[in-house]
């Protein structure tokens, strides 16, 4: 491993160096069978599992350092790691070994009538930098995904859990080696300097092929602007429950009464309501109660303050807010046409749902909403790898080149062309 010492290594010459390192180890995992990769992550789970007691030890001096810098508590959980979340990331690597090889697959075959047998065929992307923010068992879940796609990784974890991240990344390492494989192919910056992370942006290049950010607004949105190679993530889940007139009024409460209120601070919490004016006064006072009983503040439009108690005028901004509270706007909408025009102007591309009886209303939602992920009669917090059955997931992706949607394995592969011939020129 680099060392830290930064008196005599400065920022640029230890990034290069494990720079160069990812890449070696690229080229040497796309040369490995699924079978050696499935090893190497047993092998990291079974170490995760042996180390549990030094984790939760450089956990508690994380925890000490974050507490005295005043980190709130909402993120004090999202750092802290007891027994059960340390066997939750021994786990969570056994899940995805269970997952089909994404690399080698034929994701289509053809032939010319010259005879010529073409395939297009999964690959690794190369070396993936993975930034993210608190939650230590990141290392464990990014690392995992890479790998088992045949990808190097260079990981950079928050500050705030540095020392947790490392004994994790060096139990990932000592499954590597006794697994065979490259233990570089999974790299941990060894040094807190935002130096690091600048350099990782702008000038590797050469060495990264692509970046994905894990965490809040503003880590993201640095990395969307300083980004120099292509990068995965999104910026905001400004997501929408759309209650059609034609929605059953127990099924609309159950769903957004769980699309906001089941865990406010990720990505898939729906931030806006959109109701349909025929159903209003239907559906609102039950849907409004639910939420205010579990302690979340409505803000709506005059329509929404006028029919139910307690709600307070939403202004032009609620719009657009991502709030990752127990905060929710609601707008009553004439109709699905100005329900999917309100989504197309507010919304971040990330999640949106649609709560109705009509297939018909139901099919046009789904098809016009152009998002990441729409359902149909479901909780917008279902926007997840895990719940996809991915096993897990680095992040969700809004963007509409490569990967959009829950960014699992299979998200991390590439493909190229081969093509098999017998002696064919081109005339």
């Amino acid at each position: 491993m680099i060392s830290e010492d930064k008196s005599t290594v400065s920022i640029a010459d230890m990034m290069d160096e494990i720079g160069r390192r990812a890449r070696r180890s690229a080229a040497m995992l796309a040369g490995s069978t699924g079978e050696q990769r499935d090893a190497a992550l047993r092998a990291s789970a079974a170490s995760i599992r042996q180390a549990a007691g030094g984790i939760a030890e450089a956990n508690r001096r994380d925890l000490v350092a974050a507490k005295a810098s005043g980190l709130s508590g909402a993120m004090l959980d999202r750092l802290m790691l007891d027994g059960g979340r340390i066997e939750a990331m021994a786990s969570g690597i056994e899940s995805i070994v269970t997952l089909p090889d994404p690399v080698g697959r034929v994701l289509a075959e053809w032939e010319r009538p010259n005879g010529l047998n073409i395939q297009r065929v999964s690959v690794p992307l190369g070396v993936i930098g993975i930034i993210y923010e608190s939650r230590p068992n990141v290392t464990a879940d990014a690392a995992a995904l890479c790998i088992k796609s045949g990808n190097a990784v260079i990981l950079r974890g928050g500050s705030e859990s540095f020392h947790s991240s490392q004994a994790i990344y060096a139990c990932l390492r000592e499954g590597f080696e006794a697994a065979g494989i490259a233990p570089d192919a999974v790299q941990m910056l060894p040094t807190k300097d935002r130096a690091a992370v600048g350099y990782l942006l702008s000038s590797m290049a050469e060495w990264v092929d692509v970046v994905v950010p894990r965490g809040g607004k503003n880590l993201i949105k640095r990395v969307q602007e300083e980004a120099r190679v292509p990068v995965i993530g999104h910026l905001e889940g400004i997501c929408h429950v759309y209650l059609h007139k034609d929605a059953d009024v127990e099924m609309a409460r159950s769903i957004v009464l769980n699309a906001k209120m089941r865990r406010t601070g990720i990505c898939g919490a729906a931030e806006t309501i959109l109701v349909d004016h025929d159903a209003a006064q239907r559906l609102l006072p039950e849907v409004v109660a639910a939420l205010q009983q579990a302690g979340c503040e409505v803000r709506g439009d005059e329509t929404v303050v006028s029919l139910v108690a307690g709600a307070v005028a939403a202004t032009a901004s609620d719009w657009s807010t991502e709030y990752l509270d127990a905060i929710v706007s609601i707008r009553v909408v004439d109709d699905i046409k100005q329900a999917i025009a309100h989504i197309r102007e507010y919304g971040s591309g990330h999640t949106e749902s649609i709560v109705t009886t009509n297939d018909a209303a139901a099919e046009q939602f789904l098809a016009e909403v152009d998002s990441a992920i729409v359902l149909h009669n479901a909780s917008t917090q279902f926007a997840d790898g895990g719940e996809f059955g991915m096993g897990a997931e680095i992040g969700i992706a809004t963007g509409r080149i490569h990967a959009r949607g829950p960014v699992g394995a299979e998200q991390l592969t590439s493909y190229k062309y081969v093509v098999r011939g017998a002696g064919q020129v081109r005339s």
